[in-house]
């Protein structure tokens, strides 16, 4: 191969190459613009999710009895409490990842341990409700 040739090869090559890693940052950003707006909707639907929750929350509270309720209250000051400390740990978290470049990767990480705890509330509050049910069936005391 003639020395011409191959920088003609070497140039054609940087070309193709400089081609394709455009289209890939487009497609990044493409993607980046739907995983976004994912999260928005995601976020969207838990809010909708939350609110329905808590009407139904307030309804067993305005049913419960005041020891009942008395418990309720220092269990969610409680979890709040909780949730706050973990809030705040993700937020020093986040600024430690986004310092280092690796944000997407912490973001990622961070949503799939959010969204495992969520599961393990969920599934803690579905058998917290078979229980009462079950409660409720054998003649158990009523609500409150």
């Amino acid at each position: 191969m003639k020395l011409s040739d191959m920088f003609s090869t070497l140039a054609d090559n940087a070309r193709v190459f400089e081609e394709r890693a455009a289209e890939w940052q487009d497609e990044m950003g493409v993607r980046n613009d739907e995983m976004m707006a994912s999260a928005r909707k995601w976020q969207e639907t838990a809010m909708q999710r939350q609110e329905e929750m808590n009407k139904q929350i307030r309804g067993y509270f305005e049913e419960a009895g005041e020891n009942v309720r008395s418990q309720w209250q220092a269990m969610q000051s409680g979890w709040e409490n909780q949730f706050e400390a973990l809030r705040e740990k993700g937020e020093e978290m986040r600024a430690a990842a986004s310092k280092s470049g690796q944000f997407p990767d912490w973001a990622e990480a961070y949503a799939a341990q959010m969204l495992s705890f969520a599961q393990k509330l969920q599934d803690d509050a579905s058998n917290a409700i078979a229980a009462a049910t079950e409660a409720r069936g054998k003649g158990g005391t009523k609500k409150g």
